[in-house]
Order: C-alpha cells, then sequence, then structure tokens
C-alpha cells in the first residue's frame, strides 16, 4: 500500500446520520466483496479462480531462503507479500466467518477459501523453526514501477524477523489468524503450529520496526502501537480456539499493562496521541481485544473489569448522541479521524460495532454514554454500510462493480494496465507508466473492491493519483464480509 507513514491512524466509519429504509442488495455486494480477494492472489492460480483476467505471478517467491513462500494476498494496488497486514486480513476473514458464516449460504464456502488461501501462505511463512517471514518483495523498487503482478521484475526478496532480530507484533498476528482459522474451519489441525508461533512471539519479544524497518519504515507498515497489544490480541484467539486457560491467564495481564495512549501521525506528518481503547486496525488491535473477549466473559459471567468497559468507553467515542464522542463526520454523515486513506477503518469499526451489539443484546445490556443509554440496535443502525454502497452526496458506490456509479480509476497495478490475454507481451517498469496517468477507465475490473473513500467534504476525485482515496485494500474488505452477511440476513 502507498499511503506513507500516517495511512494506518486514519479511521472512517460507515454512519447514517438519519435511519433509513435500504434499498442495497446486501448479497450482491456479499459476493463480489469476496471475490475482490481472487483479484488479490499471488501465487499459481487454482482452476476455480474466477477473476479470470488475473494470472499466476510471484511463482518464485522464496527461492532466496530455499522455503516455498507462493501464495498470500498482495495487500492493496501494489505488488507486495506484507506479512502483518495479511495476517490481519485473515484474522478479520475468519472472524467474519465465525461471527455471521452463518448469513453467508452459498457464499460462505467463498469466504472459507479466501480464509484458507491465507492460512496456508502463512503456515508457509513459519515453516522454519525460530524464523518467520515478515515480507516478500521489495517495497521501494515496487512502488517505483507501475507493472502487472505477472511481469514483476523487482526483488522479490523475504524478509524474516527470527530469534535475533524479533518480530513480535508480525508473529503474534499470524498466530491470531491462525487460532481464528481454526475456529472458522472448525477444525484442530492447527495448533499446533498457531501454539509455535506464538511461543515463538512471546518468548523473542521485539518490533519488526527494528528488524526489517529499512523496509517497512515509515512510509508502509510500520508498526506505531508497539507489539504487546498484538501479543494480547493473540493470546486471545488461541483461548478462544483452545480454552487453554494459560492464554486467558496471559490476556488479562496484558490488557492491564498496555500503555493508556498510542503515538499516531497525522496527515501532516505531526504526531498526536490518542486513547488506545478507541482504536483498532492492522496496527493497533486494543478495541478488538476489548469486543472480542466481551463476548466470553459476559456470556460465561466472569469478571468484565476492563474489558466491557473499555468496549463501551469505545462505543461511546463513535456514536454521534454520545456526550464523549471523539470524531467529526462529512455533511453526508461519513465519520472521520485524521488520517489519509480512511475507509481502511471504516468496515471494521463497523464490524465491531455489530459484533459488540449481538454480544450486549444477548446478554440484555445497553451502554451508557454519560447521561445517553444506548440499546444494541442503536448501534446495527449506526455500523450500517449504506454509504460505502451508493447511499452518499454523491451517489457513488465506493465498491468497484456494484451499482451504476463506482470508482473507474482506481489505483491498482493489475487493474489498470492491460490483461495478459489482451496484451501478451511484457510490460515493463516504466512502461506501465502511461496506464498510470491516463484518464481512461481501468480496462479490468477489480469487482468487490472497495476503496480509500471520499475526502471529509463526501467528494472523491476518482483518480490513480490520489492514493489515499482511490486505493482498496484487503484489509478493507475482510471486516465487510461479515457486515454484508450481517446485514443481508437482518434488513
Amino acid at each position: 500500500m502507498e499511503m506513507g507513514g500516517g495511512k494506518m491512524i486514519g479511521v472512517m466509519m460507515v454512519m447514517t446520520m438519519v435511519v433509513s429504509v435500504s434499498s442495497q442488495d446486501y448479497g450482491d455486494a456479499l459476493t463480489k466483496s469476496i471475490l475482490f480477494f481472487e483479484g488479490q492472489r499471488s501465487g499459481k492460480l487454482p482452476s476455480s479462480q474466477r477473476v479470470n483476467w488475473r494470472k499466476d505471478s510471484g511463482v518464485n517467491d522464496g527461492k532466496d531462503v530455499k522455503v516455498d513462500l507462493t501464495g498470500g494476498y498482495y495487500d492493496a494496488g501494489d505488488n507486495v507479500k506484507f506479512n502483518f497486514p495479511m495476517a490481519f486480513t485473515t484474522t478479520l476473514l475468519a472472524w467474519s466467518v465465525i461471527e455471521f458464516g452463518q448469513f453467508m449460504d452459498p457464499d460462505l464456502q467463498n469466504a472459507l477459501d479466501a480464509v484458507r488461501w491465507g492460512t496456508d501462505y502463512l503456515l508457509k511463512a513459519t515453516t522454519t523453526p525460530g524464523t518467520v517471514i515478515a515480507l516478500v518483495g521489495d517495497p521501494f523498487g515496487d512502488h517505483n514501477c507501475w507493472e502487472r503482478p505477472e511481469d514483476m521484475d523487482t526483488p522479490r526478496t523475504a524478509y524474516e524477523v527470527n530469534t535475533t532480530s524479533p518480530g513480535s507484533e508480525v508473529s503474534a498476528e499470524i498466530a491470531a489468524a491462525l487460532a481464528a482459522a481454526s475456529i472458522a474451519f472448525n477444525a484442530s489441525d492447527s495448533q499446533y503450529s498457531q501454539t509455535l508461533v506464538f511461543d515463538f512471539a512471546d518468548k523473542n519479544r521485539g518490533s519488526y520496526n527494528d528488524a526489517i524497518g529499512r523496509v517497512v519504515c515509515p512510509y508502509y507498515y510500520c508498526d506505531g502501537s508497539g507489539y504487546m497489544d498484538e501479543l494480547g490480541w493473540g493470546a486471545a484467539w488461541l483461548y478462544k480456539a483452545t480454552n487453554n486457560e494459560s492464554y486467558w491467564n496471559y490476556v488479562q495481564y496484558t490488557i492491564n499493562n498496555l500503555p493508556k495512549y498510542i503515538k499516531v501521525m497525522n496527515t501532516d506528518g505531526t504526531l498526536s496521541y490518542r486513547d488506545n481503547f478507541a482504536e483498532f486496525g492492522w496496527d493497533t488491535k486494543v478495541a478488538g481485544i476489548n469486543v472480542l473477549v466481551s463476548g466470553w466473559v459476559l456470556q460465561e459471567k466472569l469478571d468484565a473489569s476492563p474489558f466491557v468497559l473499555d468496549a463501551d468507553r469505545f462505543v461511546c467515542t463513535i456514536l454521534p448522541e454520545s456526550p464523549t464522542k471523539s470524531v467529526t463526520y462529512s455533511p453526508g454523515g461519513l465519520l472521520f479521524k485524521n488520517g489519509p486513506s480512511n475507509m481502511q477503518h471504516a468496515t471494521t469499526l463497523s464490524f465491531l460495532l455489530v459484533v459488540y451489539a449481538g454480544y450486549s443484546k444477548r446478554n440484555g445490556r445497553q451502554i451508557q454514554c454519560g447521561d445517553v443509554v444506548v440499546s444494541p440496535d442503536r448501534l446495527v443502525e449506526v455500523a450500517k454500510v449504506n454509504y460505502i454502497l451508493g447511499n452518499n452526496p454523491s451517489g457513488m458506490s465506493y465498491m468497484v462493480g456494484y451499482g451504476d456509479k463506482f470508482p473507474n480509476r482506481i489505483h491498482h497495478r493489475g487493474s489498470s494496465l492491460p490483461s495478459m490475454d489482451a496484451h501478451p507481451d511484457r510490460i515493463d517498469c516504466n512502461g506501465g507508466t502511461p496506464y498510470f496517468q491516463t484518464q481512461d477507465p481501468n480496462p479490468n475490473l477489480l469487482t468487490g473492491a472497495v476503496v480509500g473513500g471520499p475526502a471529509p467534504d463526501d467528494s472523491y476525485a476518482d483518480s490513480r493519483a490520489d492514493v489515499s482515496q482511490s486505493e482498496p485494500a484487503t484489509y478493507i474488505n475482510a471486516p465487510l464480509v461479515g457486515l454484508l452477511a450481517y446485514f443481508k440476513a437482518n434488513s
């Protein structure tokens, strides 16, 4: 992804200020949101591949370290495999299935296939004892070229973290992904792998910023919140998957010892601090931990502190009627926090709201925001996805291929360059530049891709050069899969 150092902290939320009856086809949107992942696949594509303009790519990944590292996903509009956000994507896809798979009907198998495409690769990345592959590719070389993944000739270096140069955040996130996937698959065969990866992350503590910061910082996926939240997140998923009390004890200790504030980079490059309980995304996991754990502490009548309290506080930072609201809204009703490409967290935070609404409703509780009492149904109202699907001032769907009006010039190499079928000859690094610069629509439809989204005034440029607005990403879509399944069944 090409957002610059502040991209990970941009937060935007799907928000309808006035509740209205929706005419959206959530089933169609669900199908397309899952199909998007097939357009992001790396490696040798299966015969069942439905995005037919994509072909095999990255088939030699891992040769430099003598490990098969084919497969996995390209994170966004580039051709690099960043394993930190890829693991988060896989965790959220699995969580979508766990919570809302029963509403997916024929799309359930495709959602599980999307999870498995991620986990199969992540297992390869953790094959060598004492080592976890954190990235495949050269971010700087790749981002200097506008090349199809099928043509790419930039270095495919495998960057690792290990016992002497650890990377706890990427390792713990992989453990979380494998644990969540094992629940989604209703399988126990991966428990041994996920436990080993978590143990590696915990016993060899350190940030991958130090190990491979030269290629991820500051422009790509530099970790800004430390690695302890990933360790707590990984332990929470391991407890949910294994029911091993040691992981529950680990989660309780970790959540009570996290820093209360996290450092974030603003759009203008300045730094600020935010309450950790209100943040969730590929970098910061605290709100996700609190919501996930609230599910079982409420059901099992365990000590709810601080999980439920902080999950409530998270909700209260978002609700427009809350006296502790800490966000702003566009004229059309879209929630904003400072930072670029805000849609990446819009779907993620909306997902948390709907999940937490379910947990609260099943346990007969409401949320107190100062003197405002909020019902679980209100959380669902706030989290509606209609803005993304076209209920906005521009009348534009921000999902490619959904509705009559959607982005045509997305910041995505494979989508914007001629397909291999249309142009079998190689297009080299500089040969792709005219396709980036043209005002013509992208020739290949990346169906289901949700882009970075509009500006705070609800305007959208539909320009490849406006990376913040026009670039899609896997971790935008992953939680949206669960949201759309929910609304398909409950609208």
